[in-house]
């Protein structure tokens, strides 16, 4: 089905298509295809409708004007744009206790349990630190051994929270 991007969300990676047939369709970065990291507003597209969600999306031409195009790009750089797996596993391997690579991976849950079960366990019990030590450092390790692209599309897109 063809339809049109009336809205993306890059940092969430989420958007909605109009198809052809009137209906509006939800989308995840992962739908896009061809390596399509993000897509403009306006863009056409090419998808496979499932309900109410889009799959299997492909941009077929066009978006925005050259002036937004400009202001994403910005936008884009400004935010980081893709998460490096390296300074996240040094975060985890460094500061996993604290959760800092959560908070740097976008992942705000996880890195509050992570916080609070440091700051919480070593007034209370003392073992709070160490575990979520251990979990930074085994993460940490993970991180580092993916590829950037299984790296990206499990914790930048995926926002796998745990291991």
């Amino acid at each position: 089905m063809r339809g049109k991007v009336l809205s993306y969300q890059d940092l969430e990676g989420t958007g909605v298509i109009s198809g052809d047939d009137g209906q509006r369709y939800n989308f995840v970065r992962g739908d896009l295809q061809d390596g399509v990291r993000t897509v403009r507003v306006g863009a056409d597209v090419d998808f496979q409708a499932d309900g109410d969600k889009a799959g299997g999306v492909y941009v077929i031409g066009g978006g925005t004007s050259a002036a937004a195009d400009s202001i994403n790009e910005a936008v884009e750089a400004f935010s980081g744009g893709e998460k490096n797996k390296v300074v996240a596993g040094i975060l985890a391997i460094l500061l996993g206790a604290l959760g800092i690579h959560k908070f740097y991976l976008g992942m705000t849950q996880p890195g509050i349990i992570m916080l609070l079960v440091t700051v919480v366990g070593s007034i209370v019990f003392g073992i709070g630190p160490m575990v979520m030590a251990i979990i930074g450092l085994v993460e940490g390790i993970i991180y580092l051994t993916k590829s950037d692209a299984a790296f990206q599309q499990d914790y930048v897109i995926g926002k796998k929270a745990w291991f």
